[in-house]
C-alpha cells in the first residue's frame, strides 16, 4: 500500500540582498529614463513649441524633476523596499494612497516597455535600411517585436545584475554614439557654435516655452525606478537616493546640452520642426563618415531596448510586493528558486505587454506611433504617481519628527508641475487617437479603484496593510 507523504511548499527565498552596487541601481535609473532615445526623437517636438528656447524648456523640466526626486528621495533614505513609490506613498497618504500611486506606476511601467519595444523595431529597421537591407513586411515586424520583447523578458527574469549590466552598457554605448557626434556638429564650421538666437531667446513666447517644458518633463519619467530595488541594491538608504538624484540631474545637462547642439546645427538644413530624423540628418550634413549612421541607429535601438528591460523590473518587483500583500494572487508574491526574482509577476505582465506591441505592429500601426501612444498612457500613469508621492512626503516626514527648509517648496513644485502637465495633456480634449489613450488610461485606474472598494468590503486585512509590507529600515542595516 503507498503512502503520500504531503510535503509543506518550499519557503520563498525572497529577492537577492545586496545583489547591486551603486553603479548598477544608477544604470536602472538611467536605463529607464532611456535619454538617448529621448534625444533622438523629443527634440523636434519641443522646438515646434518652443522655439529657440527649447534649451531652457529642458532646463525647466530638470528643476521640476529635481523637486519630485528630493520629495521621493526623502522617503529613500529612510525606507527601503521593493516596492518603489507604492510603499513610501503609504506612509503619507495610508493605503488607498499607496494604492492609487501603486496602480498608476505599474501603468506607466507598461505603457514606457510597450511604447519603447515599438521604438526598438522601428530603430532596428533602420539599422538595417543604412545597411541597403530594407524590410517593408509586416510580418517581420511582429516577429522581432516578439523577438527583442523575448530577450527583454529573460534579461529581467535571469537577475537584476544581468539585466542591469546589459541597460548600463547599452545605454553607455548609445550615449556615447550621440554625444560624439553632437561634439561634431557643435563644432563643424557651419554650426553658430555660440548660437545668439537661442542664447537670447529670439522669437520664443512665454506660452511655447511653457508647453516645451511640459514635453521636456515626460522624457525624464521613469527616473525614479531605481527606488524599487530597495532590497536588491547594497547600502540603499545611501544608493538609492543618489541615484535617483544624480541620474536626473546629469541627464537634464545631456537634454539640454543635445537640444541647444541639434537647435545650432540644423539652421543650415531648415525647419527642425518639421525633421523626421534630425540625428541622421545631422550625421549626413556634417560628413560623418558612411559607418557611422548604422552605428547611430543601432545606438538608439539598444536604448529602446534597456528601456523595455527597465520598467519590467519595476512592475515586476511591485506586483511582487502586491502579491505578498494579498492585493493581487499570492501566487505573484513569488520569487524564482534561484534567480531570486520575481519570475511569477514579470511572466504574468510582461508578456502582455510585449503583445500589445506584437498587435499594434500586425494591424499596420508604425512603430514611432507606438512609442508616442503607448508611451503617452504610461505616461499619465507616471504623472498621478510622482503627484501623489510627492504630497504625501512632508506629511511623512512630519510624522517622523523631521524638518527640512526644501520638502514644501519641493513639494509644491512636484504636485503643481505635474498637475499642469496633465492639465495640458488633456484640456482640450484631445483628437485621435490621443483621446483613446487618454479613455484607456482613465478607465484602467476606474477599474483598478473598484478592484480596491472590493477588496476594502470583502478583505478590509488586506486594504489596511497595503503599502506597509516588505521594507527595511536603516537600525536594520
Amino acid at each position: 500500500m503507498t503512502q503520500t507523504v504531503n510535503r509543506p511548499p518550499q519557503a520563498d527565498r525572497g529577492l537577492k540582498r545586496g545583489a547591486m552596487t551603486g553603479g548598477e541601481v544608477v544604470a536602472q535609473a538611467i536605463a529607464n529614463i532611456a535619454p538617448s532615445a529621448v534625444i533622438a526623437f523629443s527634440v523636434v517636438a519641443i522646438y515646434a513649441t518652443a522655439g529657440n528656447a527649447s534649451w531652457l524648456s529642458f532646463a525647466l523640466a530638470t528643476v521640476v524633476i529635481l523637486a519630485v526626486g528630493y520629495c521621493i528621495a526623502q522617503f529613500a533614505k529612510r525606507r527601503a523596499s521593493a516596492g518603489s513609490l507604492y510603499s513610501y506613498a503609504a506612509q503619507g497618504l495610508g493605503p488607498f494612497g499607496a494604492y492609487v500611486t501603486g496602480i498608476a506606476l505599474l501603468i506607466g511601467c507598461f505603457g514606457i516597455a510597450s511604447g519603447s519595444l515599438g521604438g526598438a523595431v522601428y530603430h532596428f529597421n533602420a539599422f538595417l535600411s543604412s545597411l541597403g537591407l530594407t524590410i517593408e513586411n509586416t510580418a517581420w515586424n511582429v516577429a522581432l517585436a516578439l523577438v527583442i520583447g523575448a530577450l527583454a523578458i529573460l534579461f529581467t527574469v535571469w537577475g537584476i545584475r544581468i539585466s542591469a549590466r546589459v541597460s548600463l552598457i547599452l545605454e553607455i554605448a548609445s550615449i556615447a554614439i550621440i554625444v560624439v557626434m553632437l561634439v561634431v556638429v557643435l563644432f563643424h564650421a557651419n554650426t553658430p557654435t555660440i548660437d545668439s538666437a537661442q542664447l537670447s531667446l529670439e522669437g520664443a513666447s512665454t506660452h511655447g516655452i511653457a508647453v516645451g517644458m511640459v514635453l521636456g518633463i515626460l522624457g525624464f519619467v521613469g527616473f525614479s525606478s531605481a527606488d524599487a530595488l530597495g532590497r536588491e541594491a547594497r547600502n540603499p538608504f545611501r544608493a538609492i537616493p543618489r541615484a535617483i538624484m544624480w541620474s536626473a540631474l546629469g541627464v537634464g545637462l545631456l537634454y539640454i546640452f543635445a537640444t541647444y547642439t541639434q537647435v545650432a546645427g540644423y539652421r543650415i538644413l531648415g525647419d527642425l520642426g518639421a525633421s523626421g530624423n534630425p540625428l541622421d540628418e545631422l550625421a549626413v550634413a556634417t560628413g560623418m563618415p558612411a559607418w557611422f549612421r548604422p552605428v547611430l541607429s543601432l545606438g538608439i535601438t539598444a536604448s529602446f531596448f534597456a528601456v523595455v528591460v527597465a520598467p519590467i523590473n519595476v512592475i515586476g518587483r511591485i506586483v511582487y510586493v502586491m502579491g505578498k500583500e494579498g492585493v493581487v494572487s499570492g501566487r505573484l508574491g513569488r520569487t524564482h528558486p534561484s534567480q531570486q526574482t520575481p519570475h511569477r509577476a514579470i511572466l504574468t505582465i510582461a508578456p502582455v505587454a510585449v503583445l500589445l506591441t506584437a498587435f499594434l505592429l500586425a494591424i499596420g500601426v508604425d512603430g514611432m506611433s507606438i512609442v508616442v501612444n503607448v508611451d503617452t498612457y504610461g505616461v499619465y500613469g507616471y504623472m498621478v504617481a510622482y503627484a501623489v508621492v510627492a504630497a504625501a512626503a512632508p506629511i511623512y516626514l512630519r510624522r517622523q519628527g523631521v524638518r527640512l527648509a526644501l520638502i514644501w517648496p519641493a513639494t509644491l513644485v512636484s504636485v503643481l508641475g505635474m498637475i499642469y502637465v496633465f492639465y495640458v495633456n488633456v484640456v482640450p480634449w484631445p483628437a485621435w487617437p490621443i483621446n483613446l489613450v487618454l479613455t484607456a488610461f482613465f478607465i484602467s485606474m476606474a477599474v483598478a479603484i473598484a478592484w480596491y472598494a472590493y477588496l476594502r468590503v470583502s478583505r478590509p486585512a488586506v486594504t489596511r496593510a497595503i503599502g506597509t509590507t516588505e521594507t527595511d529600515f536603516p537600525e536594520m542595516a
